[in-house]
């Protein structure tokens, strides 16, 4: 690779935020207002703040497609919300891109750009 390549990418970074419905009951220990943030391939929580596994496991194959630049018109663009994974429970997690973070290929894997073979 040729030391004039720019080998630049830009990922969203993402605030994963708690939303509970007024009344409802929560079951899977979420309170409104917890949330988690993932900058890059880091995901990072508040002090003394958790959450639940379930409810990650149900977030957690959606977030690196959210951290890609979409279209406009892609639903990965404008759906933000997903379900708590248990169905009596009317929680959601709502992930919203907050930023753009500039990555640089040759820092994030030894895999060089140009491959003999694709």
């Amino acid at each position: 690779m040729s030391s004039q390549t720019d080998d630049s990418f830009e990922l969203y970074d993402l605030r994963v935020e708690v939303i509970c419905p007024v009344g409802e009951r929560i079951l899977c220990g979420a309170k409104e207002g917890d949330y988690f943030t993932l900058e890059g391939e880091m995901l990072r929580l508040p002090a003394n703040q958790g959450i639940s596994i379930y409810s990650l496991a149900a977030v957690l194959p959606l977030l690196p497609a959210k951290q890609r630049i979409t279209s406009a018109n892609d639903w990965m663009t404008t759906d933000a919300d997903v379900a708590c994974p248990d169905p009596n429970c009317k929680s959601r997690l709502r992930i919203i891109r907050t930023g753009l973070r500039k990555f640089r290929h040759g820092e994030v894997t030894v895999v060089p750009l140009e491959r003999a073979d694709p």
